[in-house]
């Protein structure tokens, strides 16, 4: 019987002793800081930023001309290849000219003949003006001369005019450079029938010693635009824009500064945004009309809140970041984004300055979360 008995107190004994043990390996820590992450944080502070803003631009020479025949003919001579450089007066084209030189021929002797008849006219007031003064004939006779002298002047006019305007086409067979540039595409060949009513040209001629890069400008964009620079008229605040950027096709910087020159007087109701015009010096000719790249315009923003960008998420348009309480729990809140400074965003809403906010590892951060601050 006294075996029976110390069995059940052997048990009684151990087991106080086995929960005891158990309870003793959790080391008296809190379970809900084991989780807890450490986050770097950062204090929200003012500065000056430099905030470049890029727009996609069309580029198009100073002058783009339209070559086109100013009368009708087969095409004779093309004196250029396209992609040459001419200067204003070079002759580019020539039409046969042969109808047209007859044409001035025939215009010419008409004038000569219309001027002999002038001088015998001239020569018959001169007879018989000395006989009516003497009564000798009748002043009708002079009158009559007088008049065929009048006739015979206007015959010279008008055979002078019409020798000026053969002479003008005869000018238009050889087709010339208006302005200096370079030549485009050369549709027609040598024979080819021209038509001074034909709708397509026989090159584009393209003055690119100055280029136009003309970009699309947002509503909202074009507001702060005119909010930033001093000036009481639009034209007052684009001369104080600084010289613009233009990035090539290829990535590269042009080599030079340009100029905002023009605004367009309305929106376009379509895209909602304004076209404005930068101008380029071109003096090497390496920009060409039909190129595209980017202006870049630069401003300096002064006092301004500035956030990492690798410390906000995007949701729906929306730019959130996770802002630090005293508690070191985290708060989700919306910012509001005015501009792009390198990789900072200049923050006008949503957060102030002395704020905290994390910096990194927020993207499976929850709204209320419990954080380890690590500051910078």
């Amino acid at each position: 019987m006294k075996r029976f008995f110390r069995i059940p107190v052997l048990i009684g004994m151990c087991v106080p002793l086995f929960f005891s043990g158990c309870g003793s390996g959790g080391g008296g820590k809190d379970p809900m800081k084991q989780g807890t992450p450490a986050l770097p944080v950062m204090t929200l502070s003012t500065s000056d930023a430099s905030v470049k803003e890029e727009y996609s631009a069309l580029l198009e020479g100073k002058v783009n001309v339209e070559i086109r025949p100013q009368l009708d003919g087969t095409l004779q001579k093309i004196y250029v290849d396209e992609g040459a450089s001419v200067k204003a007066g070079q002759p580019l084209f020539k039409i046969d000219d042969r109808v047209y030189r007859e044409q001035y021929n025939s215009a010419f002797a008409a004038q000569h003949a219309a001027e002999a008849g002038l001088a015998v006219a001239k020569l018959e007031v001169e007879k018989l003006l000395p006989l009516v003064q003497n009564k000798v004939i009748s002043d009708i006779q002079l009158k009559i001369a007088r008049a065929n002298y009048q006739a015979s002047l206007a015959a010279v006019e008008q055979t002078r005019a019409s020798a000026r305007s053969a002479a003008v086409n005869l000018g238009y067979t050889v087709i010339k450079a208006p302005v200096s540039g370079y030549i485009g595409k050369i549709p027609f060949r040598i024979g080819s029938l021209l038509s001074q009513n034909q709708s397509e040209w026989l090159t584009l001629l393209s003055d690119v010693s100055e280029i136009y890069a003309s970009f699309s400008m947002s509503e909202i964009a074009f507001m702060r635009f005119r909010q930033y620079y001093p000036g009481v008229t639009l034209q007052e605040k684009v001369r104080q824009v600084s010289p613009v950027s233009l990035i090539m096709a290829d990535g590269s910087t042009f080599s030079e500064k340009g100029a905002i020159s023009t605004i367009s007087g309305q929106f376009d109701q379509a895209t909602g945004s304004v076209r404005i015009r930068a101008v380029f010096r071109n003096p090497e000719g390496v920009l060409r009309s039909g190129n595209t790249g980017k202006v870049v315009i630069e401003s300096l923003s002064r006092n301004v809140l500035l956030v990492p960008q690798a410390a906000t998420v995007e949701l729906q348009d929306k730019v959130f970041v996770f802002q630090l309480a005293k508690d070191n729990k985290v708060t989700k809140r919306v910012i509001v984004v005015s501009a792009k400074s390198g990789n900072n965003y200049i923050v006008s809403s949503g957060v102030k300055q002395g704020d905290v906010i994390v910096t990194a590892g927020i993207e499976k951060l929850q709204d209320g979360a419990l954080i380890k601050p690590i500051k910078k």
